[in-house]
């Protein structure tokens, strides 16, 4: 594999039913992950960008959660139809997606 451009982070632990914290599997994090690489596929990304399931990024009441590098840019509430906006503007235009940024109260 070569040197990727990006790597995208996406959240996709699991904790036990009912824990305090909650967990971004509740929130169909299999799913959006699922909706980044096919994302990827259709706009040939595959080779420049680094797709990793993760486990806990912090924020937990604000997931599922995803983080991109380089920039260390968090994306929180994020669901499989946000993610050709966050694949168009901030990898292809090199724009964060602003409706999904993680609060700083939060990151």
């Amino acid at each position: 594999m070569t040197k990727p451009q990006w790597h995208v982070f996406v959240c996709t632990h699991r904790r036990p039913q009912g824990h305090p914290r909650s967990s971004c599997s509740e929130r169909a994090s299999d799913d959006l992950y699922t909706e980044f690489t096919q994302g990827l596929l259709l706009r040939n990304l595959q080779h420049r960008v680094a797709l990793t399931a993760t486990a806990c990024l912090g924020p937990c009441q604000a997931g599922v959660n995803v983080l991109v590098y380089p920039g260390a840019v968090m994306y929180s509430w994020v669901e499989p139809g946000d993610v050709s906006k966050l694949l168009d503007e901030h990898l292809l235009q090199g724009k964060p997606y602003q409706d999904k940024l993680t609060p700083e109260e939060l990151w």
